[in-house]
C-alpha cells in the first residue's frame, strides 16, 4: 500500500554549510537507504534552509503536523514529488509556487541533503485504533481487495529506494490527509494509491495513519 507518500516536500528550507566541499557522496543516516550518488550538499542544505526549514523543521523533522517529516526519505522519491509539484501533475498551491523556482540540480541537492537526515521517531496517538491500523498494514483486508502496506513500504515503514517511500514514523494528520486526498481525486499521482484509498473508510483511513506514526 502505496502510503504517501506520499511523502513530498511541502515547502522547502535550510542554513549551516554541511561541508566546505562542493561536490560530495551522501552520508547517510544510520538506517537511511540512500544510494552511492554524488550531490551537493552544502547547496542542499542552502537551498532547504531558504526555501523548506520553515515547514518542514531546520533538520526534515517536521514539528507541524499537517506538514509531512521530510528527513531520512528516499531522495528519488523526493525529486520525483518535487518534479511533480513543478510540473502541475501534483496540485498543492504552497509546493507549486516552492518547486516551481527549483532546478534539477536543487531539488537533488536537497533531496540527498535531507536523506542524510535522521528521523526522529513518532507516536500513535489514537490506541483504540492502534490494532486495527496495524492489522491493514500488515495484512491488508481480504474481501475488499485492499493489499497489506508492508508489501510496498515494508513491515517496519523503510519503503522501498526510489519507488515506494518511507512512511515510519511520518505525522498521521498528514497520512490522514494524503490518503484522503487519493480517495477524492484531490492527489492524483500514484493510480495504486487512488485504487487503494478509494476502498478505505474515514476510521480505516485513520486508523493506517496513526499505525504508521508510531512505526520506527
Amino acid at each position: 500500500m502505496k502510503l504517501i507518500a506520499t511523502f513530498t516536500v511541502a515547502a522547502v528550507l535550510a542554513s549551516a554549510v554541511f561541508s566546505s566541499v562542493a561536490s560530495e557522496a551522501v552520508a547517510p543516516a544510520k538506517g537511511a537507504a540512500v544510494p552511492a550518488v554524488k550531490a551537493d550538499l552544502a547547496k542542499g542544505e542552502a537551498s532547504y534552509m531558504g526555501i523548506c526549514a520553515a515547514c518542514h523543521g531546520p533538520d526534515g523533522n517536521s514539528m507541524i503536523p499537517v506538514n509531512p517529516k521530510l528527513a531520512q526519505q528516499h531522495p528519488d522519491y523526493l525529486v520525483k514529488q518535487l518534479a511533480e509539484f513543478k510540473g502541475g501533475k501534483r496540485a498543492n498551491p504552497i509546493m507549486m509556487g516552492m518547486a516551481a523556482a527549483l532546478s534539477e540540480d536543487d531539488m537533488k541537492n536537497i533531496a540527498y541533503w535531507l536523506a542524510s537526515k535522521k528521523a526522529t521517531p513518532g507516536a500513535a496517538q489514537d490506541k483504540k485504533l492502534v490494532l486495527l491500523g496495524e492489522k491493514i498494514y500488515r495484512g491488508g483486508i481480504a474481501d475488499r481487495q485492499i493489499p497489506a502496506c508492508a508489501g510496498c513500504h515494508s513491515p517496519n515503514g523503510a519503503g522501498i529506494p526510489a519507488q515506494y517511500p518511507r512512511l515510519s514514523g511520518q505525522h498521521a494528520d498528514y497520512a490522514v490527509a494524503q490518503l484522503n486526498g487519493f480517495r477524492d481525486g484531490t492527489r492524483t499521482n500514484s493510480l495504486q494509491m487512488t485504487q487503494i484509498a478509494a476502498k478505505l473508510n474515514d476510521r480505516e483511513i485513520k486508523a493506517v495513519a496513526d499505525y504508521i506514526a508510531g512505526l520506527n
